[in-house]
Protein backbone atom coordinates (compact mmCIF):
# COMPACT_ATOMS: atom_id res chain seq x y z
CA UNK A 1 0.00 0.00 0.00
CA UNK A 2 1.80 3.58 -1.03
CA UNK A 3 1.46 6.29 1.09
CA UNK A 4 -1.77 7.92 -0.71
CA UNK A 5 -3.70 5.01 -0.02
CA UNK A 6 -2.48 4.49 3.26
CA UNK A 7 -3.26 8.14 4.28
CA UNK A 8 -6.47 8.45 2.74
CA UNK A 9 -7.77 5.01 3.42
CA UNK A 10 -9.27 5.88 6.48
CA UNK A 11 -11.24 9.03 5.78
CA UNK A 12 -14.66 9.31 6.33
CA UNK A 13 -17.01 10.63 3.51
CA UNK A 14 -20.55 12.21 5.05
CA UNK A 15 -23.49 11.11 3.70
CA UNK A 16 -24.83 12.77 1.48
CA UNK A 17 -28.76 14.39 0.50
CA UNK A 18 -29.91 15.05 -3.29
CA UNK A 19 -31.58 18.25 -3.41
CA UNK A 20 -32.92 20.30 -5.67
CA UNK A 21 -32.79 24.32 -6.01
CA UNK A 22 -35.29 26.42 -7.01
CA UNK A 23 -34.34 29.53 -9.16
CA UNK A 24 -36.99 32.01 -11.78
CA UNK A 25 -38.91 29.33 -14.24
CA UNK A 26 -39.55 32.34 -16.71
CA UNK A 27 -38.76 31.23 -19.65
CA UNK A 28 -39.65 30.63 -24.06
CA UNK A 29 -40.38 27.68 -24.27
CA UNK A 30 -37.99 26.00 -26.58
CA UNK A 31 -40.63 25.27 -29.63
CA UNK A 32 -41.37 29.29 -29.35
CA UNK A 33 -37.89 30.61 -29.60
CA UNK A 34 -37.73 30.89 -33.62
CA UNK A 35 -41.12 32.44 -33.64
CA UNK A 36 -40.17 34.89 -30.74
CA UNK A 37 -37.03 35.95 -32.90
CA UNK A 38 -38.53 36.62 -35.95
CA UNK A 39 -41.18 38.57 -34.32
CA UNK A 40 -38.97 40.87 -32.88
CA UNK A 41 -36.14 40.84 -35.75
CA UNK A 42 -38.85 42.19 -38.00
CA UNK A 43 -39.23 44.86 -36.12
CA UNK A 44 -35.32 46.05 -36.36
CA UNK A 45 -34.52 48.63 -39.03
CA UNK A 46 -31.08 46.87 -39.54
CA UNK A 47 -33.04 43.88 -40.49
CA UNK A 48 -34.91 45.99 -42.64
CA UNK A 49 -32.20 47.72 -44.13
CA UNK A 50 -30.56 44.19 -45.19
CA UNK A 51 -30.42 44.44 -49.35
CA UNK A 52 -30.59 41.32 -51.75
CA UNK A 53 -27.03 40.33 -52.50
CA UNK A 54 -25.55 41.74 -49.78
CA UNK A 55 -22.93 39.04 -47.65
CA UNK A 56 -23.54 39.29 -43.64
CA UNK A 57 -21.31 37.37 -41.50
CA UNK A 58 -23.18 35.78 -38.27
CA UNK A 59 -21.15 35.27 -34.65
CA UNK A 60 -21.02 31.73 -33.66
CA UNK A 61 -19.46 31.58 -29.82
CA UNK A 62 -18.09 28.81 -28.13
CA UNK A 63 -20.18 28.37 -24.86
CA UNK A 64 -22.61 25.81 -24.53
CA UNK A 65 -26.05 28.02 -24.98
CA UNK A 66 -29.23 26.80 -25.04
CA UNK A 67 -30.99 26.06 -28.12
CA UNK A 68 -28.26 27.85 -29.71
CA UNK A 69 -28.44 26.15 -33.16
CA UNK A 70 -31.91 27.21 -33.57
CA UNK A 71 -31.42 30.51 -33.11
CA UNK A 72 -28.26 30.78 -35.26
CA UNK A 73 -30.25 29.11 -38.42
CA UNK A 74 -33.42 31.16 -37.71
CA UNK A 75 -31.27 34.40 -37.99
CA UNK A 76 -29.86 33.09 -41.03
CA UNK A 77 -32.90 32.00 -42.68
CA UNK A 78 -34.33 35.43 -42.13
CA UNK A 79 -31.31 37.13 -43.82
CA UNK A 80 -32.01 34.61 -46.73
CA UNK A 81 -35.41 35.63 -46.65
CA UNK A 82 -34.08 39.10 -47.42
CA UNK A 83 -32.00 37.58 -50.73
CA UNK A 84 -29.10 38.39 -48.98
CA UNK A 85 -26.01 35.31 -48.45
CA UNK A 86 -25.34 35.01 -44.59
CA UNK A 87 -22.16 32.61 -43.67
CA UNK A 88 -21.14 32.10 -39.62
CA UNK A 89 -17.82 33.25 -38.42
CA UNK A 90 -16.12 31.77 -35.67
CA UNK A 91 -16.19 34.54 -32.90
CA UNK A 92 -14.07 32.84 -29.69
CA UNK A 93 -11.06 34.95 -29.41
CA UNK A 94 -8.20 32.19 -29.18
CA UNK A 95 -10.41 29.61 -27.71
CA UNK A 96 -10.20 25.83 -30.51
CA UNK A 97 -6.46 25.88 -29.63
CA UNK A 98 -6.56 29.48 -31.37
CA UNK A 99 -6.52 27.80 -35.04
CA UNK A 100 -9.49 28.33 -37.93
CA UNK A 101 -9.95 24.15 -37.50
CA UNK A 102 -9.88 24.37 -33.89
CA UNK A 103 -13.12 26.82 -34.01
CA UNK A 104 -14.48 25.00 -36.22
CA UNK A 105 -14.53 21.97 -34.51
CA UNK A 106 -16.23 23.62 -31.43
CA UNK A 107 -18.85 24.73 -33.28
CA UNK A 108 -19.22 21.57 -34.64
CA UNK A 109 -19.89 20.21 -30.82
CA UNK A 110 -22.42 22.67 -30.86
CA UNK A 111 -24.50 21.25 -33.26
CA UNK A 112 -23.68 24.62 -35.51
CA UNK A 113 -21.95 22.85 -39.26
CA UNK A 114 -22.67 23.30 -42.98
CA UNK A 115 -24.90 21.19 -42.81
CA UNK A 116 -27.04 21.95 -40.03
CA UNK A 117 -27.22 25.61 -40.47
CA UNK A 118 -27.71 25.84 -44.50
CA UNK A 119 -24.64 28.22 -45.15
CA UNK A 120 -21.05 28.57 -45.12
CA UNK A 121 -19.13 28.63 -42.30
CA UNK A 122 -15.76 31.13 -42.77
CA UNK A 123 -13.24 30.39 -40.25
CA UNK A 124 -9.85 32.02 -40.30
CA UNK A 125 -7.27 33.66 -36.76
CA UNK A 126 -7.06 36.04 -39.87
CA UNK A 127 -7.68 39.84 -38.92
CA UNK A 128 -7.41 42.91 -39.86
CA UNK A 129 -6.90 46.20 -38.12
CA UNK A 130 -9.87 48.76 -38.21
CA UNK A 131 -9.03 51.63 -35.72
CA UNK A 132 -6.86 52.45 -32.32
CA UNK A 133 -7.22 53.05 -29.24
CA UNK A 134 -6.44 56.40 -27.70
CA UNK A 135 -2.80 55.19 -26.49
CA UNK A 136 -2.08 53.73 -30.05
CA UNK A 137 -2.96 50.02 -29.61
CA UNK A 138 -4.77 48.64 -32.86
CA UNK A 139 -8.34 47.20 -32.75
CA UNK A 140 -8.65 44.00 -34.51
CA UNK A 141 -11.37 42.74 -36.50
CA UNK A 142 -12.00 38.90 -38.13
CA UNK A 143 -11.14 39.38 -41.41
CA UNK A 144 -13.92 37.40 -43.18
CA UNK A 145 -16.43 39.69 -40.73
CA UNK A 146 -14.64 42.78 -41.36
CA UNK A 147 -14.60 41.77 -45.63
CA UNK A 148 -18.60 41.53 -45.11
CA UNK A 149 -21.35 43.70 -45.82
CA UNK A 150 -22.82 43.45 -41.97
CA UNK A 151 -22.10 42.07 -38.92
CA UNK A 152 -25.14 39.94 -37.15
CA UNK A 153 -23.97 39.21 -33.53
CA UNK A 154 -25.35 36.61 -31.48
CA UNK A 155 -24.26 35.91 -27.78
CA UNK A 156 -25.14 35.27 -24.04
CA UNK A 157 -25.31 38.01 -21.78
CA UNK A 158 -23.90 36.92 -18.17
CA UNK A 159 -22.04 37.34 -15.18
CA UNK A 160 -17.94 37.05 -16.27
CA UNK A 161 -15.74 34.97 -14.50
CA UNK A 162 -12.81 36.76 -14.07
CA UNK A 163 -13.72 40.37 -13.97
CA UNK A 164 -17.24 43.10 -12.86
CA UNK A 165 -18.36 46.60 -14.80
CA UNK A 166 -21.49 47.59 -16.98
CA UNK A 167 -20.17 45.28 -19.66
CA UNK A 168 -19.08 41.86 -18.94
CA UNK A 169 -20.32 38.21 -21.29
CA UNK A 170 -22.51 39.87 -24.05
CA UNK A 171 -22.00 41.46 -27.14
CA UNK A 172 -19.94 44.01 -26.31
CA UNK A 173 -16.94 41.93 -25.58
CA UNK A 174 -17.58 39.52 -28.83
CA UNK A 175 -17.29 42.37 -30.65
CA UNK A 176 -13.76 43.36 -28.90
CA UNK A 177 -12.14 39.25 -27.87
CA UNK A 178 -14.31 37.12 -29.90
CA UNK A 179 -14.37 38.97 -33.34
CA UNK A 180 -10.99 40.27 -32.41
CA UNK A 181 -9.18 36.72 -32.67
CA UNK A 182 -6.16 35.34 -30.76
CA UNK A 183 -4.67 38.76 -31.58
CA UNK A 184 -7.13 40.89 -30.57
CA UNK A 185 -7.99 38.78 -27.45
CA UNK A 186 -4.41 39.25 -26.55
CA UNK A 187 -4.26 42.69 -27.19
CA UNK A 188 -6.58 43.58 -25.41
CA UNK A 189 -6.18 41.57 -21.99
CA UNK A 190 -2.89 42.14 -21.54
CA UNK A 191 -4.02 45.84 -19.79
CA UNK A 192 -5.17 42.97 -17.07
CA UNK A 193 -8.23 42.47 -15.62
CA UNK A 194 -8.58 45.64 -13.58
CA UNK A 195 -9.55 48.09 -16.30
CA UNK A 196 -11.18 45.13 -18.72
CA UNK A 197 -15.06 46.18 -18.94
CA UNK A 198 -13.72 49.66 -19.54
CA UNK A 199 -11.43 48.37 -22.35
CA UNK A 200 -14.82 46.09 -23.79
CA UNK A 201 -16.92 49.31 -23.89
CA UNK A 202 -13.95 51.29 -25.92
CA UNK A 203 -13.17 48.35 -28.40
CA UNK A 204 -17.40 47.70 -28.38
CA UNK A 205 -18.30 51.44 -29.26
CA UNK A 206 -15.46 51.92 -31.57
CA UNK A 207 -16.67 48.10 -33.72
CA UNK A 208 -19.68 49.84 -34.26
CA UNK A 209 -18.67 53.03 -34.96
CA UNK A 210 -16.25 51.58 -38.07
CA UNK A 211 -18.31 48.30 -38.98
CA UNK A 212 -21.48 47.59 -40.25
CA UNK A 213 -22.95 45.90 -37.31
CA UNK A 214 -27.01 45.38 -38.60
CA UNK A 215 -28.17 44.08 -35.42
CA UNK A 216 -27.67 42.21 -32.44
CA UNK A 217 -29.17 39.40 -30.34
CA UNK A 218 -28.80 39.28 -26.38
CA UNK A 219 -29.49 35.61 -24.85
CA UNK A 220 -30.71 35.41 -21.25
CA UNK A 221 -30.88 32.00 -19.37
CA UNK A 222 -32.24 31.53 -16.30
CA UNK A 223 -31.33 29.24 -13.83
CA UNK A 224 -32.60 26.22 -15.24
CA UNK A 225 -30.07 27.08 -18.44
CA UNK A 226 -33.75 27.83 -20.43
CA UNK A 227 -33.82 30.72 -22.47
CA UNK A 228 -35.45 33.72 -20.72
CA UNK A 229 -35.23 36.16 -23.21
CA UNK A 230 -33.60 37.53 -26.77
CA UNK A 231 -33.04 41.21 -26.85
CA UNK A 232 -32.98 42.14 -30.54
CA UNK A 233 -31.14 45.09 -30.89
CA UNK A 234 -30.23 48.34 -33.80
CA UNK A 235 -26.55 48.30 -33.16
CA UNK A 236 -26.61 51.90 -31.73
CA UNK A 237 -29.07 50.56 -28.53
CA UNK A 238 -26.28 47.58 -27.81
CA UNK A 239 -24.45 49.79 -25.70
CA UNK A 240 -26.71 51.08 -23.47
CA UNK A 241 -29.50 48.10 -23.47
CA UNK A 242 -26.34 45.31 -22.75
CA UNK A 243 -25.87 47.45 -19.20
CA UNK A 244 -29.37 46.70 -18.07
CA UNK A 245 -29.47 43.49 -19.58
CA UNK A 246 -26.16 42.54 -17.74
CA UNK A 247 -28.33 43.50 -14.63
CA UNK A 248 -31.38 41.44 -15.62
CA UNK A 249 -28.81 38.64 -16.00
CA UNK A 250 -27.78 38.64 -12.32
CA UNK A 251 -30.84 37.80 -11.30
CA UNK A 252 -31.10 35.04 -13.04
CA UNK A 253 -27.38 33.91 -12.17
CA UNK A 254 -27.94 30.36 -10.63
CA UNK A 255 -25.68 29.36 -7.68
CA UNK A 256 -25.66 27.48 -4.39
CA UNK A 257 -27.77 28.07 -1.32
CA UNK A 258 -25.05 28.46 1.04
CA UNK A 259 -21.76 31.60 0.88
CA UNK A 260 -19.54 28.85 2.91
CA UNK A 261 -18.49 25.03 2.71
CA UNK A 262 -15.62 23.18 3.16
CA UNK A 263 -15.51 21.10 0.63
CA UNK A 264 -17.08 21.21 -3.24
CA UNK A 265 -16.59 18.39 -5.94
CA UNK A 266 -17.36 19.56 -9.53
CA UNK A 267 -17.79 16.26 -11.26
CA UNK A 268 -17.29 18.45 -14.83
CA UNK A 269 -15.51 21.37 -16.04
CA UNK A 270 -15.14 22.90 -19.67
CA UNK A 271 -15.13 25.95 -21.93
CA UNK A 272 -18.01 24.59 -23.02
CA UNK A 273 -19.39 25.35 -19.84
CA UNK A 274 -17.25 28.20 -18.28
CA UNK A 275 -14.60 30.78 -19.26
CA UNK A 276 -12.89 29.01 -16.12
CA UNK A 277 -14.13 26.10 -16.46
CA UNK A 278 -16.55 26.04 -13.41
CA UNK A 279 -18.32 29.51 -12.95
CA UNK A 280 -16.36 31.24 -10.53
CA UNK A 281 -19.41 33.09 -9.22
CA UNK A 282 -20.14 29.47 -8.12
CA UNK A 283 -16.79 28.11 -6.99
CA UNK A 284 -15.69 30.94 -5.45
CA UNK A 285 -11.90 30.50 -6.86
CA UNK A 286 -11.53 33.87 -9.44
CA UNK A 287 -8.45 33.63 -11.96
CA UNK A 288 -7.12 37.23 -10.68
CA UNK A 289 -6.53 39.38 -7.90
CA UNK A 290 -9.15 42.16 -8.48
CA UNK A 291 -12.41 40.26 -8.38
CA UNK A 292 -13.42 38.25 -4.84
CA UNK A 293 -16.95 36.48 -4.56
CA UNK A 294 -18.77 36.43 -1.95
CA UNK A 295 -18.79 31.90 -2.13
CA UNK A 296 -15.75 30.77 0.40
CA UNK A 297 -14.78 27.07 -0.54
CA UNK A 298 -11.80 25.50 1.21
CA UNK A 299 -11.00 22.54 -0.81
CA UNK A 300 -12.22 21.89 -4.77
CA UNK A 301 -12.42 18.85 -6.34
CA UNK A 302 -12.60 18.45 -9.74
CA UNK A 303 -12.92 15.16 -11.69
CA UNK A 304 -13.36 15.00 -15.59
CA UNK A 305 -13.65 17.13 -18.86
CA UNK A 306 -16.26 17.87 -20.66
CA UNK A 307 -15.80 15.89 -23.86
CA UNK A 308 -17.29 19.31 -26.26
CA UNK A 309 -14.03 21.66 -24.34
CA UNK A 310 -11.77 19.63 -26.79
CA UNK A 311 -8.92 19.30 -24.39
CA UNK A 312 -8.76 22.44 -23.10
CA UNK A 313 -9.33 22.19 -19.28
CA UNK A 314 -8.31 25.68 -18.20
CA UNK A 315 -9.84 26.36 -15.17
CA UNK A 316 -8.24 23.27 -13.29
CA UNK A 317 -5.29 25.47 -11.98
CA UNK A 318 -8.53 27.10 -9.65
CA UNK A 319 -8.96 23.54 -8.31
CA UNK A 320 -7.01 22.11 -5.43
CA UNK A 321 -7.40 18.38 -6.50
CA UNK A 322 -7.90 16.40 -9.97
CA UNK A 323 -8.26 12.71 -11.07
CA UNK A 324 -5.68 11.04 -13.31
CA UNK A 325 -8.70 10.53 -15.64
CA UNK A 326 -8.97 14.47 -16.14
CA UNK A 327 -5.37 14.85 -16.73
CA UNK A 328 -5.41 12.42 -19.11
CA UNK A 329 -8.09 14.45 -21.22
CA UNK A 330 -6.00 17.64 -20.76
CA UNK A 331 -4.50 19.19 -24.30
CA UNK A 332 -1.81 21.34 -22.98
CA UNK A 333 -1.72 23.27 -26.58
CA UNK A 334 -5.03 24.07 -26.05
CA UNK A 335 -4.98 24.84 -22.54
CA UNK A 336 -1.98 26.87 -23.13
CA UNK A 337 -2.99 29.00 -26.18
CA UNK A 338 -5.94 30.24 -24.06
CA UNK A 339 -3.47 31.29 -20.96
CA UNK A 340 -1.12 33.37 -22.99
CA UNK A 341 -3.22 34.78 -24.54
CA UNK A 342 -5.42 35.78 -21.71
CA UNK A 343 -2.77 36.14 -19.61
CA UNK A 344 -4.67 34.39 -16.80
CA UNK A 345 -1.65 31.90 -15.78
CA UNK A 346 -3.51 30.41 -12.64
CA UNK A 347 -6.15 28.36 -14.83
CA UNK A 348 -3.53 26.43 -16.27
CA UNK A 349 -1.52 25.14 -13.52
CA UNK A 350 -1.84 21.34 -12.27
CA UNK A 351 -3.45 20.61 -9.30
CA UNK A 352 -2.57 17.53 -6.46
CA UNK A 353 -3.21 14.53 -9.07
CA UNK A 354 -4.69 11.47 -7.51
CA UNK A 355 -5.82 8.13 -8.97
CA UNK A 356 -9.61 8.29 -8.95
CA UNK A 357 -12.58 10.11 -7.86
CA UNK A 358 -12.74 8.40 -4.46
CA UNK A 359 -9.33 9.26 -4.07
CA UNK A 360 -10.28 13.14 -4.72
CA UNK A 361 -13.28 13.27 -2.30
CA UNK A 362 -11.19 11.88 0.75
CA UNK A 363 -8.21 14.06 0.12
CA UNK A 364 -10.39 17.52 -0.21
CA UNK A 365 -12.12 16.39 3.25
CA UNK A 366 -8.82 15.25 5.10
CA UNK A 367 -7.25 18.59 4.32
CA UNK A 368 -10.48 20.86 4.74
CA UNK A 369 -8.82 22.12 8.26
CA UNK A 370 -11.40 20.71 10.45
CA UNK A 371 -10.70 18.69 13.64
CA UNK A 372 -13.67 16.31 13.40
CA UNK A 373 -14.28 15.08 9.55
CA UNK A 374 -17.18 14.03 10.50
CA UNK A 375 -18.28 17.59 10.63
CA UNK A 376 -17.58 18.40 6.68
CA UNK A 377 -19.30 20.44 5.30
CA UNK A 378 -19.78 19.12 1.23
CA UNK A 379 -21.65 19.97 -1.43
CA UNK A 380 -21.43 17.58 -4.78
CA UNK A 381 -22.18 19.80 -7.82
CA UNK A 382 -22.37 17.61 -11.96
CA UNK A 383 -21.35 20.80 -13.34
CA UNK A 384 -21.51 25.04 -12.76
CA UNK A 385 -24.37 25.46 -15.62
CA UNK A 386 -26.74 22.31 -13.61
CA UNK A 387 -27.08 24.26 -10.03
CA UNK A 388 -30.66 22.58 -9.77
CA UNK A 389 -29.33 19.35 -8.70
CA UNK A 390 -26.87 19.08 -6.09
CA UNK A 391 -25.91 16.91 -2.96
CA UNK A 392 -25.16 18.19 0.05
CA UNK A 393 -23.86 16.31 3.64
CA UNK A 394 -27.05 16.10 5.95
CA UNK A 395 -25.52 18.69 8.49
CA UNK A 396 -26.64 21.45 5.94
CA UNK A 397 -29.94 20.42 5.09
CA UNK A 398 -31.50 22.74 7.48
CA UNK A 399 -29.98 25.63 5.89
CA UNK A 400 -31.02 24.51 2.56
CA UNK A 401 -34.43 23.62 4.13
CA UNK A 402 -34.66 27.40 5.31
CA UNK A 403 -33.42 28.30 1.42
CA UNK A 404 -36.79 26.82 0.17
CA UNK A 405 -34.83 24.07 -1.69
CA UNK A 406 -36.52 20.52 -2.14
CA UNK A 407 -35.16 17.43 0.04
CA UNK A 408 -34.83 14.37 -2.45
CA UNK A 409 -34.87 11.31 -0.21
CA UNK A 410 -32.91 9.84 2.22
CA UNK A 411 -28.99 10.45 3.39
CA UNK A 412 -27.18 7.80 1.12
CA UNK A 413 -23.14 7.14 1.44
CA UNK A 414 -21.68 8.29 -1.79
CA UNK A 415 -21.24 5.85 -4.47
CA UNK A 416 -18.35 5.09 -6.32
CA UNK A 417 -17.70 1.74 -8.59
CA UNK A 418 -14.99 -0.80 -8.11
CA UNK A 419 -12.24 1.97 -10.36
CA UNK A 420 -13.52 4.48 -7.78
CA UNK A 421 -15.87 6.54 -10.32
CA UNK A 422 -18.44 8.78 -8.64
CA UNK A 423 -21.98 7.61 -9.53
CA UNK A 424 -24.19 10.20 -8.44
CA UNK A 425 -27.54 11.42 -10.69
CA UNK A 426 -27.83 14.56 -11.26
CA UNK A 427 -31.32 14.27 -13.42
Amino acid sequence: MDFIEKTLKSIPLPKVIKIHQYFGVSHIEDEQISEDIRKNVLNLSGYRNIKAGQRIAVTGGSRGIHCIQVIIKTVCDMIKEKGASPFIVPAMGSHGGATQEGQLHMLALLGITEETMGVPIKSSMETVQIGSFDDNRPIYMDKFAHEADGIVLINRIKAHTSFKGEYESGLMKMMAIGLGKQQGAQNYHQTGFENFSHIIESVGKKVIELENIVFGLGIIENGYSQISKIACMNACDIPGQEKALLRESYEHLARPFFRDVDVMICKEIGKNISGTGCDSNISGRFNNEYFAGDIHVTRLGILELSPNSCGNANGLGLGDFITKKIFKQMDLEQMYANALTTTAVSTVKIPMILPDDSSVFKAAVKTSCIGDFKKVRICIIENSKNMATIYISENMVEEAQAASCEICGNAIEIPFDADGNLLLDFN
